[in-house]
């Protein structure tokens, strides 16, 4: 199996994406931490019926949590191997009707917080003087502008030149960086869409349909694998020709 006795962290790995990944991972042979700030953590990790997963409560937006679930991985799997830093929050607005609270919010959990998930288990990584991967989440949104989503994309365009910068930093170290820009996936962030609205998203990617949080995580689990093992910091579009147009 791929990932045969490595450690994993996925944040946001309760739901959607992030939980499609942790699937993965576990079924080819890694122990894995799952991150996340819902109620419902619990309750995902006995559905998983799983002796290698583990979890924690973590609000990636505050540095103290973020230390605490990278000393809680190492004091019980040994180390890390890989991140899948995917804990983020969705904003709606244009830059007029933007709040700095809210750009507050949205900055601190998807930009702030990807940054201080890799810092630390980058920490770990060097210390121990073993190679590592890490996959950080970004978005179509990254790539391209949205009129309504103006401090969305800034942090996932953030997220790219991140990305960029990590991957040259620790290249020589053996730890790659990359990036995934999934389109619109079929995950609980969408529940609350009407059915137009569902039709204008799947007619926005030429394939004609959303996303499966599992077509990521499949994704996810090669950039983080030995058969990615030339590749560092790219962004990957996931987005069935979305960004092609």
């Amino acid at each position: 199996m791929r990932f045969d006795g490595k450690v994993a962290i996925v944040t946001g790995g309760a739901s959607g994406i992030g939980l499609a990944t942790v699937k993965q991972l576990l079924a080819e042979g890694a122990k894995v931490m799952v991150a996340d700030y819902t109620d419902k953590l619990r309750d995902v990790l006995v559905s998983l019926k799983h002796p290698n997963v583990l979890g924690i409560r973590v609000d990636v937006s505050k540095e103290n949590e973020v230390k605490a679930l990278i000393d809680q991985t190492v004091k019980h799997f040994g180390t890390i191997d890989f991140v899948f830093s995917n804990a983020g929050v969705s904003s709606s607005a244009a830059a007029t009707e933007e709040t700095s609270e809210e750009w507050d919010r949205v900055m601190g959990i998807n930009l702030k917080g990807e940054f201080l998930v890799d810092k630390y288990a980058l920490e770990v990584m060097l210390s121990q003087k073993k190679k590592g991967a890490i996959v950080n989440m970004t978005s179509i949104l990254g790539l391209v502008g949205n009129p309504q989503s103006v401090t969305y994309c800034a942090t996932k365009g953030g997220v790219i030149a991140m990305t960029r910068s990590m991957a040259i930093r620790y290249a020589k170290e053996g730890i790659r960086v990359n990036a995934i820009a999934p389109g619109y996936v079929e995950t609980p962030i969408l529940n609350g869409l009407t059915s137009e609205m569902r039709v204008v998203l799947e007619n926005a990617h030429p394939i004609g349909r959303l996303g499966q949080p599992e077509e990521i995580a499949r994704v996810v689990c090669f950039l983080l694998s030995e058969e990615a093992s030339f590749i560092t910091g790219v962004t990957l579009p996931v987005d069935g020709g979305y960004t092609a147009q």
